[in-house]
């Protein structure tokens, strides 16, 4: 893993992120720049163009380079080429394309030698509570078994499952949910997923019902001028939002048959009905443009419906800004062995 420096844009590893972060917490500034000459052949620690990786290529394989420089190239390029590798291919610039495409950078040796390039080299892993000892020696991926049902909003155990699960790194296969290269998740994504969860019966139908409830987040203020039109409509029986601690769901369900036609009425009409809170579904609207942003890369509807959802999307962010977040449910978290059910 890197140290990104925000005021220069720089990404510093090994030793050099270590100096970077420590002095960053022990006096709220930021570092300066690292005077090896690899930080000359790319001034911010990642080739930004094919020519600067050419260069740090020559000087990992001149043989008078000092060793500390030669890990320092080999953990730019290498981290480089794990992000590389995991983007969809529209997002790839030149100099990334360069990396996978000539193995000369791809099948780069490693300089790693010992005890002694310990100080220069930040171990990647993953936590230990995600993994076991086989018999064998070798680690393997800790079993466990999916979220309960039963305690939807437990936001810990769906995290988990979904690191364990969800090929961190690779395509994201849980729609909306963020995760980011040190496998902390957003919790805001987090918890629309599992609004969306609670809210829906397993069936063939669920993962059209839950897109329509997700496009319904994704739309600032639609829940809450459908919430406004309801009251107005129905002022003896306004709608009273759910503030127990034990909420009351009523799952929805849509025969398969019925399934292409749920639409955002339908959608409005089930958060209505379960008196889910105005702040929820604001919170909720990180995970819909999660998944929007998931759809335009790998669509799973039609581009015409991707195209008016999104359309009216930037049209409501544009008139009303973004929803607040619940302050204590947002931001990103890792998820540490304190938290391990």
């Amino acid at each position: 893993m890197g140290w990104l420096q925000p005021n220069r844009n720089a990404i510093f590893v090994g030793a050099n992120a270590n100096r970077a972060a420590a002095f960053k917490y022990s006096s709220q500034q930021q570092a300066k720049m690292p005077t090896s000459v690899v930080y000359k052949f790319a001034l911010h620690g990642f080739p930004r163009t094919p020519y600067e990786l050419e260069q740090l290529y020559k000087h990992y394989t001149n043989e008078h380079a000092p060793h500390c420089d030669q890990v320092v190239v080999y953990l730019l390029i290498n981290e480089l080429l794990l992000i590389a590798q995991k983007l969809n291919k529209s997002l790839l610039d030149k100099t990334m394309r360069a990396l996978l495409h000539d193995p000369m950078y791809r099948d780069l040796q490693s300089p790693i030698q010992g005890e002694e390039d310990k100080d220069f080299v930040v171990p990647r892993h993953i936590l230990t509570c995600f993994t076991c000892v086989k018999e064998d020696g070798t680690i393997a991926l800790h079993v466990m078994h999916s979220p309960d049902p039963s305690q939807p909003f437990d936001l810990e155990q769906i995290a988990q499952y979904a690191l364990i699960f969800g090929q961190p790194g690779l395509e994201n296969t849980w729609q909306g949910i963020a995760f980011d290269f040190a496998y902390r998740m957003h919790w805001q994504t987090l918890f629309g997923f599992a609004l969306c969860q609670a809210l829906c019966t397993t069936s063939a139908a669920k993962p059209v019902v839950v897109r329509r409830l997700v496009l319904v987040m994704a739309r600032s203020r639609m829940y809450r001028e459908a919430v406004a039109s309801y009251n107005a409509a129905f002022p003896d029986q306004p709608m009273v939002a759910q503030y127990r601690s034990h909420l009351n769901i009523i799952q929805v369900h849509v025969p398969d048959k019925m399934a292409q036609n749920f639409s955002d009425d339908n959608a409005l009409h089930v958060l209505l009905h379960n008196q889910i809170l105005l702040d929820w579904v604001d919170h909720a609207y990180t995970y819909g443009v999660v998944y929007l942003e998931q759809q335009f890369h790998n669509p799973t509807m039609s581009l015409d419906i991707f195209c008016e959802i999104d359309n009216e999307h930037h049209q409501r962010l544009l008139c009303y800004g973004t929803p607040p977040a619940i302050p204590q449910w947002d931001g990103w978290r890792e998820i540490s062995e304190d938290n391990h059910y």
